[in-house]
């Protein structure tokens, strides 16, 4: 039976402040949910496919089961498009996930669940199944998330993780914190996809440092206020946080929710 601590929570509520800002959090359930992993670029004619995929994948899996996040590599902007999602560290996570699978080249589109290659990610029943399986898995981390309006159009996020008791702190395990946005679109002028209008769905758009968690207690804390470029929809974002062992390629934990507007 899950206790209050670890029993999945979400709410969203107004604050008795003078702003009345919006405030949601949500805590991690008892058991581990899935992270999926959409290696893609706006520069590759074969993602498109891919990228609407990971767009149905929230009509078939709830929060609970499931978070999806789409990654833009940079490595395909020199074939004539620069695509305005990518970033240089989302290239070096992939290198670094397919070095964990023993892996000695990254292509796109590549799909990973739990930082293992998933290569029948087209078969739905082969990620149901993978799905399932990490389902069932204990939660090895509990997080705990919370997110405001800031001042200036900026959003405050908050994220506490701690390991579970009886799991062993080691000096790998860190946190990550993610924004991402939906329902972006770009119209494609140059490259392999020319012509074509791409519809974009939980693109991460910030992917925060890692945060270790203490190797003696095994928990951490992390707070900061976000800054929102002006072509950010903050109606559209959803946040997210991890943790992960980073060396042995292990996702322990991962919870997810809508950004509260304003």
């Amino acid at each position: 039976m899950s206790t209050p601590a670890t029993a999945l929570l979400f709410a969203c509520l107004a604050l008795p402040l003078a702003a009345e800002a919006a405030v949601c959090s949500r805590q991690s359930p008892p058991h581990t949910v899935a992270l999926l992993e959409l290696y893609t670029s706006e520069g590759c004619s074969s993602c498109p496919p891919a990228d609407r995929w990971l767009q149905e994948l929230p009509q078939k899996f709830g929060p609970d089961q499931l978070l999806a996040l789409s990654l833009h590599v940079d490595y395909w902007d020199y074939i004539g498009w620069k695509d305005r999602f990518a970033q240089p560290q989302f290239t070096e996570r992939q290198r670094q996930l397919s070095r964990l699978a023993g892996g000695s080249t990254i292509y796109t589109p590549e799909v990973f669940t739990a930082m293992k290659e998933l290569r029948g990610w087209r078969s739905p029943m082969e990620l149901a199944q993978r799905v399932k399986r990490i389902n069932e898995q204990p939660a090895a981390a509990q997080i705990t998330l919370l997110m405001q309006p800031a001042a200036g159009g900026a959003v405050e996020v908050q994220a506490s993780f701690a390991l579970v008791p009886g799991v062993q702190p080691r000096q790998q395990i860190e946190g990550v914190v993610v924004l991402y946005e939906n329902k972006l679109s770009s119209q494609i002028r140059a490259g392999e996809n020319h012509g074509a209008t791409l519809q974009h769905d939980r693109v991460v758009r910030f992917w925060s440092a890692p945060i270790a968690l203490d190797a003696q207690t095994g928990r951490a804390s992390w707070r900061q206020t976000i800054a929102l470029p002006a072509d950010w929809k903050r109606a559209d974002l959803g946040v997210a946080a991890l943790v992960q062992d980073a060396r042995a390629g292990q996702v322990l934990q991962v919870v997810s929710m809508a950004a509260c507007a304003d």
